[in-house]
C-alpha cells in the first residue's frame, strides 16, 4: 500500500500529465503517446506544464517568426518541418508536448537554453547546422572526374550534352538513392516517372557567367559566383511542383512530398545533404 508521503508525491504528477492530455487534440495525444509521451511523465509537473505552453508558441512561431536569408524578409519555419524533425531526430509534430522536449534536448545540446521553443535565435542555429554540411570546395574538377549522363535521366530529356555532366562518385551516390527510393517507397512506373530526375547537375563557371549576363535578375542561383554545380556534386532532383521555384507556396508542395520527405530520411546514407533553402538541391559530401 502505498504511503500518505508518496500518494502526495505521485499525485501532482499524474494531475499535471492528466491536464497535458486534455490540452492536446486526438491527433497530438496520439502522437505524443507514440513518440515522447514516455519522457513527458517522466518530468516534473513544472516541466510538462512548460513543454504545454512551449508547443503553443510553437504551433504559432511555425507560421509566424520573423527572420532574414539572402536579404529577403521569411515568415515563419513550416517550410522545414521535415529537416527539424530529422535535426531534433522526431517524428512528433510541432504542435506537440513530445515535439517541444526533443527540440529542449538539441538546444541543450548545442549550448542553448532548452526552452523547447523554436524561436529565432534556435532557427538561426538550425540554419547555421544545415549550411555547415554543404559543400565547402567549390573548385571544378577536371573533366576526367566527371561522367556524362543519359538524357533519359534529366527532367528535361532534350538537355544539351554540356550540361549533363555529373562528378564520378556523387553520380554512383544517385543512383543508389534513385534504386532505394524507388524500392522503398514502392514507386510504380507511371508515378516515378519524373521524381529524382535531375533538373540540373554540373555548371562550369563560364556557363554560370553566361547565366548573370542573360539573366541579371534570376536571383541568388543564376548570380552566384561560387557555385556548388561547379564541382559537378551538387544535384538539382525533382521532388514536385515547379522543378526550381522558391516561391513559399511552391516549395510548400515540395515539402510535403513522400519524394521530399523519404530524402530528408534517407539521403544523408548515401552522402547527400539537403540545401535547406531549395527543398530540390542537393550535394554529395560524404
Amino acid at each position: 500500500m502505498l504511503s500518505v508521503k508518496s500518494l502526495s508525491l505521485i499525485l501532482p504528477r499524474c494531475f499535471a500529465a492528466a491536464i497535458c492530455c486534455l490540452s492536446l487534440t486526438p491527433f497530438q495525444a496520439s502522437k505524443a503517446s507514440e513518440l515522447g509521451w514516455r519522457a513527458l511523465v517522466s518530468a516534473g509537473s513544472a516541466d510538462l506544464v512548460a513543454f504545454a505552453v512551449a508547443a503553443e508558441q510553437n504551433a504559432r512561431l511555425k507560421l509566424d517568426l520573423n527572420w532574414t536569408f539572402g536579404a529577403k524578409q521569411q515568415r515563419g519555419w513550416y517550410l522545414y518541418v521535415p529537416l527539424i524533425q530529422r535535426l531534433l531526430n522526431t517524428d512528433s509534430s510541432p504542435e506537440t508536448n513530445a515535439f517541444a522536449v526533443a527540440l529542449s534536448n538539441w538546444q541543450r545540446s548545442v549550448g542553448l537554453a532548452s526552452t523547447g521553443v523554436l524561436t529565432q535565435e534556435t532557427w538561426m542555429k538550425m540554419v547555421t547546422v544545415f549550411q555547415s554540411r554543404r559543400i565547402k570546395d567549390r573548385s571544378t574538377p577536371p573533366l576526367g572526374r566527371l561522367a556524362l549522363v543519359s538524357a533519359s535521366e534529366f527532367f528535361d530529356p532534350e538537355r544539351p550534352e554540356s550540361l549533363r555532366y555529373v562528378e564520378r562518385q556523387a553520380y554512383a551516390a544517385y543512383k543508389k538513392i534513385v534504386a532505394a527510393a524507388s524500392a522503398e517507397l514502392a514507386l510504380t512506373p507511371r508515378s516515378s516517372e519524373q521524381w529524382l530526375k535531375i533538373v540540373s547537375a554540373f555548371r562550369s563557371p563560364a556557363y554560370q557567367a553566361q547565366l548573370r549576363k542573360q539573366n541579371p535578375r534570376s536571383g541568388r542561383a543564376g548570380l552566384a559566383l561560387h557555385s556548388p554545380h561547379f564541382t559537378g556534386r551538387a544535384l538539382d532532383v525533382y521532388v514536385g511542383g515547379e522543378p526550381v521555384s522558391t516561391d513559399d507556396s511552391n516549395r510548400a508542395i515540395q515539402v510535403n512530398t513522400k519524394v521530399y520527405q523519404w530524402l530528408v530520411k534517407n539521403a544523408e546514407r548515401f552522402g547527400f545533404y539537403p540545401y535547406f533553402y531549395e527543398p530540390w538541391h542537393w550535394e554529395y559530401c560524404p
